[in-house]
């Protein structure tokens, strides 16, 4: 008795098994190679423009604001910010990231400026231990005072995620940045070039790191991620140092 055809799928022989999966392998390997290559290019393209933009970015006149903060790191982004507060481009100043164990004579000393406005106006914040910190340090000492608008005063390789990082606790205060010219521009020299390249990978990474940090939060005074990256909380419990009242 004849019976119907029944039509099967062919099951792959045993030495073509080996075979299908080598071929699976290299798409796989070349679709990672191809993703790979094109990360590698949009990050390089992202740091040219990164390094052009800090290269570009040099002091200009500075406009006046309510207030002036500046971020601990060097001694010239001190005494610019003293030189701005002197001059009358904002009513305080607060120097944010002071070390617990410094005082106001050798802020003062290290200024190298002397005049009566900084006696009475400068604040200090030793709480912020990164520069989150420094945002949310800002942020308290702003409100407190009823300031709208601020003048942000940092290296200029440290700009870009500086601005970032306040503009995203502080969405309804005018920031205006102050860069001052320093480390890149001397690591660009030989012989510390490639120092200067890994101090702006390094920012490049970090400010890279935070814009993705802020996609998944809204607030990092109340996040924990934060804490899980830098293994402790951004600001410390320490209130902001007004001058003694005379």
């Amino acid at each position: 008795m004849q019976t119907g055809d029944v039509t099967t799928a062919e099951t792959p022989k045993a030495d073509e098994i080996p075979r299908m999966r080598r071929r699976w392998l290299a798409r796989a390997l070349l679709a990672f190679g191809v993703l790979g290559s094109a990360l590698a290019i949009w990050a390089a393209i992202g740091f040219v423009a990164f390094t052009r933009s800090i290269a570009t970015a040099e002091p200009q006149k500075p406009a006046r604001t309510d207030g002036i903060v500046v971020l601990t790191g060097g001694a010239q982004r001190l005494s610019d910010g003293m030189a701005l507060l002197a001059g009358g481009h904002g009513q305080r100043l607060l120097i944010s990231g002071v070390n617990a164990r410094a005082g106001r004579d050798e802020i003062m000393r290290n200024s190298g400026l002397r005049h009566e406005k900084l006696e009475c106006c400068v604040d200090l914040g030793k709480g912020a231990r990164n520069t989150i910190g420094n945002a949310i340090e800002t942020r308290r000492w702003a409100r407190s005072n009823g300031f709208r608008s601020l003048l942000v005063v940092t290296s200029n390789y440290h700009m870009p995620r500086t601005l970032a990082e306040f503009q995203h606790v502080m969405g309804d205060i005018e920031l205006v940045g102050y860069p001052v010219v320093s480390e890149p521009q001397e690591h660009a020299r030989a012989p510390t070039m490639l120092s200067g390249l890994k101090l702006l990978a390094s920012e490049y990474a970090k400010y890279q790191i935070t814009r993705l940090r802020q996609l998944l939060e809204t607030d990092p005074e109340h996040s924990r991620l934060p804490v899980l990256m830098g293994r402790q909380k951004p600001v410390g419990t320490q209130a902001i140092e007004r001058p003694a009242q005379p």
